[in-house]
């Protein structure tokens, strides 16, 4: 059964995958391939996956890092994948990890 958590973290990850979407066509001079994009979109759907999963009880203090870390686990196998040359999608899924968490923990 998927807790609240798991739920609003899935959306959020495919909200923000839509937003990578968009910023990898703008900086490909919308020349990027649709395996490309569907790989990255769906890098943070579990990316979302992942978070919304991971343990509900931590400090506030402790969100923004679980976050970071989360998702940089998550979008390193984005980025190794690409053959490491999608930097701004690497940084860019650690900022949505870190925006993942901060968003759960204001509504639980």
């Amino acid at each position: 059964m998927m807790t609240k958590r798991l739920k609003m973290s899935l959306i959020g990850g495919i909200i923000l995958g839509l937003f990578c979407v968009v910023g990898a066509y703008i900086r490909s001079g919308f020349d990027a391939s649709l395996t490309f994009v569907f790989a990255l979109w769906y890098n943070r759907v579990i990316m979302g996956l992942v978070i919304g999963a991971a343990w509900p009880k931590v400090t506030k203090k402790q969100v923004a890092l679980r976050g970071a870390v989360l998702g940089l686990l998550v979008s390193f196998a984005f980025y190794a994948t690409s053959g490491y040359v999608d930097v701004v999608s690497f940084l860019a899924g650690i900022v949505y990890g870190i925006i993942l968490e901060v968003w759960l923990k204001r509504y639980e």
